[in-house]
């Protein structure tokens, strides 16, 4: 019986998985610096720069710096942030152009209000989504990054993860965060009936929000299937005559959703939710 393969972020904290040996593969083996450059590229794509002007981007989890290079070659500017040592070492022999700093992206973006034009991760984000220390609360962690992300960005920009859910829950644990924290924006996939080519980028908008891109190799008969949106405006349940139905089973239901997207924990839907009980004599 074949052992199953685990993922990196299964096997412990990012600053031990990305050691010296690990830190090397993105120098030497050419498959992966392909699909870093390709990823790089797209995330790059996505966030719909000004062609006219330099622009000053981040890089979350920069690592070795092959993103950088990409984004060196567009002509921009940028500032990497990785918690792994080696990587960033890596990026050092390299003599990568953009700036670089040791931190952790759990603990939030070190950076004045308005900073950057844009931000890029790739394969990053879906760290957050593991406890590897008794400290760590998941939730808690994508928030904090979140919510001081959108503060370091400049009003009208965009930020482009692309990372690897492991499920459902984890996409929906991820989007949540980054709606308390103020952003709007969605989930475009590239590929989305290819096992091997299906490629997940979270792209997200600061301030007003922009029409989310259409993912690559989409038939447009299935535009929208693949793409998860949405927008920092509660839902609102209301009569015809538009006065509000609170304390409703919609309105319950919709509340019970809410606090699940928020990562609380809340008892399941049943065919009781909602319903009124009868006084008790």
């Amino acid at each position: 019986m074949a052992r199953s393969v685990r993922r990196p972020e299964q096997t412990g904290p990012p600053e031990l998985f990305y050691n010296e040996n690990e830190a090397r593969k993105y120098t030497h083996n050419s498959r992966i610096m392909e699909i870093q450059s390709q990823m790089s590229e797209r995330a790059v794509e996505l966030l719909c720069l000004p062609e006219d002007q330099p622009c000053l981007l981040l890089d979350v989890g920069c690592g070795s710096g092959l993103s950088g290079d990409h984004i060196s070659e567009q002509g921009h500017h940028w500032v990497g942030i990785d918690i792994s040592t080696a990587m960033l070492d890596v990026a050092l022999e390299r003599e990568v152009e953009g700036d670089l700093i040791l931190g952790d992206m759990g603990q939030g973006i070190p950076f004045r209000p308005g900073t950057f034009d844009g931000c890029i991760s790739i394969s990053a984000l879906q760290w957050l989504c593991n406890a590897d220390k008794k400290s760590h609360n998941p939730p808690r962690r994508l928030f904090r990054f979140f919510s001081t992300l959108y503060s370091a960005l400049s009003r009208g920009s965009r930020a482009v993860l692309q990372l690897y859910p492991e499920n459902a829950e984890q996409l929906e644990l991820v989007t949540a965060q980054a709606m308390r924290s103020g952003f709007t924006g969605g989930m475009v996939v590239d590929y989305p009936n290819s096992t091997k080519a299906k490629k997940f980028f979270l792209c997200l908008f600061v301030g007003a929000s922009g029409v989310l891109p259409k993912g690559l190799g989409e038939e447009s008969s299935e535009q929208g299937i693949h793409q998860a949106s949405f927008s920092n405006q509660r839902m609102r349940f209301k009569t015809a005559r538009g006065k509000s139905v609170k304390k409703s089973r919609d309105w319950i239901l919709e509340k019970k959703e809410r606090r699940r997207r928020q990562g609380k924990e809340v008892r399941a839907d049943t065919k009781f939710s909602g319903r009124k009980r009868r006084p008790h004599f």
